[in-house]
Order: structure tokens, then C-alpha cells, then sequence
């Protein structure tokens, strides 16, 4: 069962990433203005493509 819990959690976390990013592309997408309205932090940022961090899912602590 501690296997399964396990795969369980990874799944979770993994899903809760990719939420994230997906929110976080959808933001970056509107125009400087739109995002300096609703307090994005990286509005000032240039647009650069990072690539997906693997974050806990992928083992890193």
C-alpha cells in the first residue's frame, strides 16, 4: 500500500505543476499593461521560456 500512496502523491504533485505552469503561461500571454493591473510579479521581467522545473515530483528536495 506504501507503494501505491506514493504513486499517489507523485501523481498529485505532478498535476498540481502543471496547473501552475498552465496558469502561469496564460498570465504571461496578456499584454504588460493587463499584468501590471493584476499585480504580476514578473510583468517587469522580459519574456523568456524557461523550461518546466521538475520540482518534488521528480525527486529533487
Amino acid at each position: 500500500m506504501h507503494i501505491l500512496a506514493t504513486i499517489g502523491h507523485l501523481a498529485m504533485t505532478y498535476r498540481a505543476a502543471r496547473a501552475r505552469h498552465a496558469t502561469e503561461r496564460a498570465i504571461t500571454s496578456l499584454p504588460i499593461e493587463v499584468q501590471k493591473d493584476i499585480g504580476w510579479p514578473d510583468a517587469e521581467r522580459s519574456r523568456i521560456v524557461h523550461p518546466i522545473q521538475l520540482g518534488t515530483w521528480a525527486g529533487g528536495r
